[in-house]
């Protein structure tokens, strides 16, 4: 069987045709695309026919590197500049923002016949100079003005039976996007590693501000410090840490880390420490295993054959025997095993079942958990609600004061959560995750 493809950390490119004697040059494949791109078509053009066209040239240029196309016939590159055979490259070229923004998010997206393994020999042209076989890129816009989307245009020139492939493995072991953007309130393994590599970069980049927590809890710091970091590398400063930001800092984090092997600086102990699992099972702890706890204790609710579990924030033999039941409910491999496949779809059930629950149900079985934590700064619906529960806890408990019930999560909020953490003996870390959530809602409705 072939391996799949993985997207090059970086590509050789032969700047004359292959025959020739020109220079060779190396450059990051996600660098490459942003220069054949910014060569080969008009930032102006609409979203959907730049992606397209984007998405073509990935293909084609994939397709070079996973057949072995030049190094096969002997040659010690992997693509030319020369468009009579390949891409417009031109060494030091300009890049647009427009085009640099579309390839940061789709780098390794590519194109491919359904049942095939190698990416698409996408060719292309631009349907006025020049006809081909393939997309016509003055085509391609006038598709994406009349509301064709980039995949609909691919399929109009290259036929239906053409699929998109994203998120394709990086082959420097940079790990995959996790699908979902992370932002204030996301936890999970994921942000504990964010903030651990925005931490280590920050010593290379000291305009990010510092990040103080170590919890697996995407606060209102985290947010500053995603902010300054995209603001450093020219992406949308808006804290959120989509894919272009993900594998942004993947990069610089590898960079920074190989200049620090330089220098003898290796790894540090905290560092060491660091490293989290990326899936659960019995003797883990933590916040992602009171969510997962959560999540299947709803569940319960409505699906009888899950067993009751209690939310201790510890992955014990109750809560693998809850994961068994969920898995063979919903045909998935029966480990009691949580991978991310797993995860993922208790979290949709959840939020499917929260998004069905007919209002008299709020009363039977409380406010439903929102499925991301509250932090420090939030506001909205959420907050006041809590609030609200807060402060009927606050009237009977000397040690729990009471607050301003804004809908604005403020020091006051924080100041109330901790001393409830502090009650319960977990992380006083401020920020209302399962265990502080059910714990609040349950004790404000037996007052």
């Amino acid at each position: 069987m072939a391996e799949l493809p993985v997207i090059p950390t970086y590509i050789a490119v032969h700047l004359g045709a292959p025959n020739s004697n020109a220079e060779n040059v190396t450059v990051r494949f996600s660098d490459y695309i942003k220069n054949v791109a910014s060569s080969e078509i008009y930032p102006t053009w609409p979203p959907a026919a730049l992606r397209a066209n984007i998405l073509a040239q990935i293909s084609y240029t994939l397709n070079r590197v996973y057949t072995e196309y030049y190094p096969s016939r002997g040659y010690d590159f992997d693509i030319t500049n020369d468009t009579r055979y390949d891409h417009a490259y031109t060494k030091n070229g300009e890049v647009f923002d427009t085009v640099s923004i579309i390839v940061d998010d789709i780098f390794n997206n590519y194109i491919r016949r359904k049942g095939a393994v190698e990416p698409l020999a996408a060719k292309f042209c631009d349907g006025v100079v020049t006809q081909c076989g393939g997309l016509l890129q003055w085509g391609s816009v006038e598709l994406a003005n009349q509301g064709y989307t980039d995949l609909e245009i691919l399929r109009y020139y290259y036929g239906d039976d053409i699929e998109l492939v994203e998120n394709a493995p990086l082959a420097d072991n940079i790990p995959s996007y996790p699908g979902t953007a992370l932002s204030r309130g996301s936890f999970g393994n994921e942000v504990r590693l964010i903030k651990n590599e925005l931490s280590r970069i920050r010593r290379n980049y000291p305009a990010i501000p510092e990040i103080n927590s170590a919890t697996s809890v995407f606060d209102g710091e985290t947010e500053e410090a995603v902010k300054a970091f995209q603001r450093i590398f020219n992406l949308t400063a808006d804290g959120v840490v989509g894919k272009a930001t993900w594998y942004k800092i993947k990069q610089i984090y590898a960079a920074v880390k190989r200049l620090s092997e330089l220098t003898s600086e290796g790894l540090t102990i905290p560092e060491i420490e660091r490293v989290f699992k990326t899936e659960l099972s019995i003797g883990d702890s933590g916040a992602e295993v009171e969510a997962l706890q959560y999540y299947l204790a709803f569940l319960g609710y409505f699906y009888p054959q899950l067993p009751p579990i209690p939310i201790t924030g510890f992955f014990d033999e109750a809560t693998r025997d809850a994961v068994f039941t969920f898995q063979n409910e919903y045909g998935l491999p029966i480990t009691g095993v949580v991978d991310i496949g797993t995860y993922y779809r208790i979290e949709q059930e959840y939020k499917k079942a929260v998004s069905d629950l007919p209002a008299n149900y709020q009363s039977a079985i409380g406010e439903p958990y929102p499925g991301r934590f509250l932090v420090e700064g939030d506001r909205g619906e959420e907050v006041r609600v809590i609030q609200n529960y807060i402060n009927r806890i606050g009237r009977v408990d000397p040690d729990i004061p009471e607050i301003t019930v804004d809908g604005i999560f403020g020091p006051q909020t924080k100041a109330a959560v901790i001393a409830i953490q502090r009650q319960l003996g977990i992380e006083q870390n401020g920020a209302i995750g399962p265990v502080e959530w059910v714990e609040i809602i349950t004790r404000g409705n037996n007052i």
